[in-house]
């Protein structure tokens, strides 16, 4: 489910709010709520950087894969490899099969260090820019739906650039196709299973760490945007249903029976009645933090309000779905599984 669709969409219907202060900066009543255990909780991945799954692999190029937009694209070289999307997720893939020093560009959610310093080609939020990525001369640009827009993928299909689209279905079950949906289109297969093998075990093991045992805790996941107006929670088919599910809990959305994403409202929150809720990092920030984000419809009168149990994760890892994944599996369950449960 691609969020920014969704936002653009339902933004309008909900009410803006203001301003934008760091965590550290939310108050000494949220800060004393946090060192009891409870408040504010900050889902970290242990080691930020990229571990690639092999060193250097040499691409078997040519080779024809078929695009998730029904195209065959031909790929001739992955000297100078672009890959782009909302999520950061593709850039993290190509990196873990080996080929990071390959790429020459990212986009404005590819953020882990080795990927820092290269040039971005979404240098306004999350659009491409056609005059960045000529610049930059690629061999091959892969890329999927949540970025765009089509004219620009158009200018550079047209430069005679293979654009390769991938499925963007924003899931856990969906990570191991994508891994060799792109290590196909770069010639790299066979590092294209041992990372989706790595991937998935990963996954298990975070799985694993769940508590047996017990109530599991409702978790809801809001995707809120303060500067923007925009306010959701997260449902069924969401993508942040399957995280949350992934560590033990119960997508309180879900549960709620509410699929995607919806205009956050009182009474859909309070139904939910979510014990933890879960935002991203840049979203509590822009609405001022815990306490800001209790003046939202329906939060303070939630188990999670009133215990001020809010969980944040990094805005380029908690719905990455990338190559990651296990591990953002796993901090979640830390922040999540804590003391206050």
């Amino acid at each position: 489910m691609n969020i920014r669709r969704v936002a653009a969409v339902l933004g309008a219907t909900v009410l803006l709010t203001g301003g934008c202060t760091s965590v550290s900066e939310i108050g000494p009543e949220a800060e004393a709520a946090s060192a009891t255990g409870c408040g504010i909780t900050t889902a970290k991945l242990a080691d930020e950087n990229i571990t690639p799954i092999e060193s250097n692999p040499v691409p078997e190029l040519p080779v024809t894969v078929d695009s998730a937009d029904k195209r065959k694209v031909t790929v001739r070289s992955a000297d100078r490899i672009l890959a782009v999307n909302l999520y950061g997720s593709l850039g993290e893939i190509v990196f873990s099969l080996g080929l990071g020093d390959r790429v020459i560009g990212r986009d404005t959610s590819t953020t882990f260090p080795s990927a820092g310093k290269l040039p971005l080609v979404t240098p306004q939020g999350h659009d491409l820019s056609a005059e960045a990525i000529l610049k930059l001369n690629p061999t091959v640009l892969i890329a999927d739906d949540s970025i765009g827009p089509p004219a620009v993928l158009k200018q550079i299909r047209e430069a005679g650039i293979p654009v390769v689209i991938i499925d963007d279905e924003q899931t856990l079950a969906a990570v191991p196709e994508h891994i060799r949906a792109v290590a196909a289109a770069l010639g790299v297969p066979e590092a294209g299973e041992k990372l989706v093998a790595r991937v998935r075990s990963e996954i298990d093991a975070a799985r694993r760490t769940a508590p047996d045992g017990g109530t599991p805790p409702r978790v809801a996941f809001l995707y809120v945007r303060g500067t923007a107006g925009v306010f959701l929670i997260g449902g069924k088919g969401a993508g942040s249903d399957s995280m949350i599910e992934a560590i033990g809990a119960v997508d309180a959305g879900s549960a709620a029976g509410l699929t995607k994403f919806r205009p956050l409202t009182s009474e859909g929150l309070i139904n939910a009645a979510p014990d933890v809720i879960l935002v991203m990092t840049e979203g509590l920030k822009s609405v001022d933090g815990v306490d800001g984000l209790l003046k939202l419809p329906g939060v303070a009168q939630t188990p999670a309000g009133m215990n001020r149990r809010i969980v944040d994760m990094d805005d380029g890892i908690l719905l990455n779905f990338g190559a990651r994944t296990g591990k953002a599996v796993e901090a979640l369950a830390k922040a999540v599984h804590g003391p206050c449960q």
